[in-house]
């Protein structure tokens, strides 16, 4: 146990403490869920897993409850794992390193997972919590949700007895979410060209690191760096003058995390290796001056390698510099319909190279079928010119907003009561599950909450201690003001 059991509200802190300590990284979810399954039946609970590995935990009504309309709350088993390259972390069986630091809980060295252990563990709080008053109660907890949310995919029909479904993913206090964007993965693939290393020729790495990356989602239009992009930038500059071949590149793990590092295994000219060094520095001033608001750990270095790799031919080369150069990264439209919002975006996310083939995988987002649509096109158009293969994948729909939800009023309307403010009322440019939840419960009414989580998708990820008993409070309360059936 850690410093956070002594935190407030003790039953939440004491649950996310005791999930950090479990390893549970998308595709490796079942310890976890296991440990869960276990411990609800402990308490007499109704505990099962579909096929999907999906968790449903069921409470009866508190007395004099139980007329209300029945709720679920939904949070994801698994957590993004990343860490600093100095930091020497297994995520498959390695804990996860809670500290307090100030307001926030954060990680030494690594992602925290309060996106979504945070909202998990409130949910098993109010399961763990006899003094929490509510009516009918069952809490979901799906499967593999950062990596392509399988496990709502796999969610069946007539498994919820819920009429209400409260979502603990979303990471602002004081918001309400309603909405959500849908999103596609889409990967290029270029066939490449290999011969041997010419003579002469001295072998490099080009690192680029010190980004802080983030949620490709909720941190698109924070003008934060790509590093595959910003790679492909110097690369695209001084390849031909510096007649740099191509052996390998390599950046970002996750398609919905914005890059933090990329790294490109070069050979040159033995006589151009000093000029290779100073245009990366005079590049590193130039990219340091743009994001200077943004980015202030930003490194460039250049060091001799040895290696056994072929090398792209010069024209594959090229190809491949310009086609990631090319594909366009970031921000793509903001929506005219919620003021503030981005519409559509896109994540370069992770590149990387093996013998015959060059991937570039990107995440696609837009609150509108049609945006994402126009840039799986526009990719695929650019693919085509290249002479790649292009493959969309993964498709999952947005969350429509309703302006007339009554739990999302009910949701304003207690907030303003507890807080003595408004909250507002969002549309959030990432992927929350309940898009996919309405199609095997179409009728469901859904809304979306969360404390204040900075960071996430990174391992600068910290969630602020007020926040979370803010939110508490606001679920507490909430599940307390559920009306009877009509």
């Amino acid at each position: 146990m850690s410093e956070l059991t002594q935190l407030s509200p003790q039953p939440l802190w004491q649950i996310f403490d005791k999930i950090c300590s479990i390893p549970h990284p998308s595709y490796h979810e079942d310890a976890l869920a296991g440990h869960i399954i276990r411990w609800a039946q402990e308490k007499g609970l109704f505990a099962e897993r579909d096929q999907a590995g999906n968790v449903l935990l069921r409470k009866p009504a508190t007395p004099g409850y139980e007329k209300r309309r029945p709720v679920v709350l939904q949070a994801h088993l698994d957590m993004v794992p990343q860490k600093n390259s100095d930091t020497v972390h297994d995520f498959t069986r390695d804990p996860i390193q809670p500290y307090i630091d100030g307001d926030w809980v954060k990680a030494r060295g690594t992602t925290l997972g309060a996106d979504n252990g945070i909202g998990m563990a409130s949910a098993l709080a109010v399961l763990a919590d006899d003094s929490v008053q509510h009516g009918p109660l069952e809490v979901l907890l799906t499967m593999t949700e950062e990596t392509g949310m399988e496990g709502a995919f796999g969610l069946q029909p007539n498994w919820l007895q819920a009429e209400i479904l409260i979502n603990t993913d979303s990471e602002e206090e004081g918001e309400v979410y309603m909405g959500c964007a849908g999103g596609v993965d889409f990967k290029t693939v270029l066939p490449l060209e290999r011969e041997a290393v010419p003579a002469g020729y001295q072998v490099v790495k080009l690192t680029l690191k010190g980004l802080k990356g983030g949620h490709s989602g909720v941190d698109i239009h924070l003008g934060q760096g790509n590093a595959n992009k910003l790679l492909a930038r110097f690369l695209f500059q001084h390849a031909k003058k510096l007649d740099l071949r191509v052996l390998d590149v390599t950046g970002g793990t996750l398609r919905n995390a914005i890059p933090r590092e990329a790294f490109a295994t070069l050979a040159l000219p033995q006589e151009n290796t000093e000029s290779l060094n100073s245009l990366a520095q005079q590049y590193l001033a130039v990219i340091q001056t743009e994001l200077a608001a943004k980015e202030k750990k930003l490194a460039i270095s250049v060091e001799p390698v040895q290696s056994e790799l072929q090398a792209l031919t010069k024209a594959c080369g090229d190809k491949f510099i310009a086609l990631l150069n090319a594909t366009p990264n970031g921000v793509i439209r903001m929506s005219d319909d919620v003021k503030g919002v981005v519409e559509t975006s896109l994540n370069v996310g992770v590149v990387s190279l093996d013998e015959k083939t060059a991937t570039i995988r990107c995440l696609i987002r837009s609150l509108i079928d049609s945006g994402k649509e126009n840039v799986v096109e526009s990719l695929t158009a650019l693919g085509q010119l290249a002479g790649a293969e292009c493959i969309a994948k993964g498709s999952y729909p947005g969350w429509k907003p309703d302006a007339t939800s009554p739990v999302m009023h009910l949701v304003r309307e207690t907030y303003q009561k507890l807080f003595n403010k408004t909250p507002n009322i969002q549309v959030i440019h990432a992927g929350l599950e309940c898009g996919l939840f309405k199609k095997p419960y179409p009728n469901m009414d859904m809304v979306s909450i969360g404390p204040t989580i900075t960071g996430p998708h990174s391992p600068d990820e910290q969630v602020h201690i007020k926040s979370v008993g803010q939110y508490w409070t606001l679920l507490t309360a909430l599940l307390r003001a559920i009306p009877e059936k009509a």
